[in-house]
């Protein structure tokens, strides 16, 4: 089955992702086929603007992308497939490549945005969500950090709100993530494949079909809510280190603040440390150094040499499989509390194995 889908309709270039069985979970092939498809586009003077979607069991819409393909992930290291590295790389490039497209790049987050689904969108032109819309870096629940520019785009949202989305890896609704700066407008999702139609129909010239297209979106938009957002979020994410977190929620008895520990103590207190370490860094990073940071953190995730952890032994790979391969939903994270957590545990997988000129991502500008 192909699951990229690409044409070219009266100037628009139109995408739609065709994986809905894994919720069109991004591959190495889709990855090298979505950077083909943009960098021939954008040298294309036909060309306009493009627009990507994804589809869902029942349709065109409903579900746009659930992130990598984490059983690749875990399959990959455990029999030491050099295409992981590469995934990561190629995946990167393609993350810069969208949010410095030359082009209109119009994104329709219908369904699960999560993970590689944020990497492919959030540096969108315009990011389209839905009532129904889910939208997430969920990464620290299989032991990662907020990768695809996460640490990037993330502490763009107001306030702290980017460390405690990525820290706990909290679900946005649409509306919700119009409040957090994840997304542009939301429509009802009764009207979003009327406004695909409208921005794909032969009527007109694709300048004036665009123009048209973004008052469609404009007029049908929902209100947003900010209604989830509270001072507890600043008072306690803007704490430099995640003791510091911890102390000032388990100073507040309210229902959020609960939930927040309780969330916090189902993942993994390493990567909850690198994860904070990352997004506070990212706050004074371009997007080039961020992304090959993030090549480098990645790279000590499934081989973390400084603590002699490789393949299943790593809290990455324990975390997929707790998630997705035993389902257990028990990982067995080393060390089991944020205390045990020392700087030499987390310090190291900010260190480059690789030399400036190098490095995977060295020609990222």
């Amino acid at each position: 089955m192909n699951h990229v889908i690409s044409k070219v309709a009266n100037g628009i270039g139109l995408i739609t992702l065709n994986r809905p069985e894994a919720i069109n979970a991004l591959s190495l092939d889709m990855v090298l086929c979505l950077s083909k498809i943009l960098n021939e586009w954008a040298a294309d003077s036909k060309i306009e603007a493009v627009a990507i979607r994804g589809t869902d069991k029942n349709g065109n819409f409903g579900n746009f992308c659930a992130g990598g393909d984490i059983r690749f992930f875990h399959k990959a290291c455990i029999d030491e497939i050099s295409d992981l590295g590469r995934f990561f790389t190629e995946e990167y490039k393609l993350n810069h490549l969208i949010f410095n497209y030359s082009k209109p790049y119009i994104a329709f987050m219908d369904g699960i945005v999560m993970g590689g689904g944020m990497g492919i969108s959030q540096g969108a032109s315009l990011r389209i969500v839905t009532e129904r819309s889910k939208v997430a870096m969920p990464e620290t629940n299989i032991g990662l950090f907020p990768d695809v520019g996460g640490g990037y785009f993330l502490p763009k949202c107001p306030g702290f709100i980017g460390e405690y989305l990525g820290l706990t890896g909290q679900v946005l609704t649409g509306q919700q993530s119009l409040a957090a700066n994840l997304a542009d407008y939301a429509v009802n999702s009764t009207k979003i494949e009327d406004l695909w139609d409208l921005i794909e129909s032969d009527s007109g010239l694709a300048s004036e079909r665009i123009k048209e297209f973004y008052l469609g979106v404009e007029a049908s938009s929902l209100s947003e809510d900010s209604a989830w957002i509270t001072s507890e979020i600043d008072d306690a994410f803007q704490h430099k280190h995640l003791e510091q977190i911890i102390t000032s929620l388990s100073k507040s008895d309210t229902k959020w603040a609960q939930k927040t520990l309780s969330l916090l103590s189902k993942r993994s207190p390493l990567m909850m440390n690198v994860s904070l370490k990352q997004i506070k860094m990212g706050r004074e990073m371009s997007l080039a150094d961020e992304l090959r940071l993030e090549r480098t953190l990645v790279h000590h995730c499934f081989n973390t040499k400084h603590l002699d952890r490789y393949r299943e032994k790593t809290e990455t790979v324990e975390g997929i499989r707790a998630l997705v391969i035993d389902k257990d939903n028990s990982p067995n994270w080393n060390p089991k509390t944020i205390k045990e957590v020392t700087d030499a545990m987390v310090n190291p997988f900010f260190d480059s194995p690789w030399t400036e000129s190098q490095h995977p991502l060295a020609d990222l500008k």
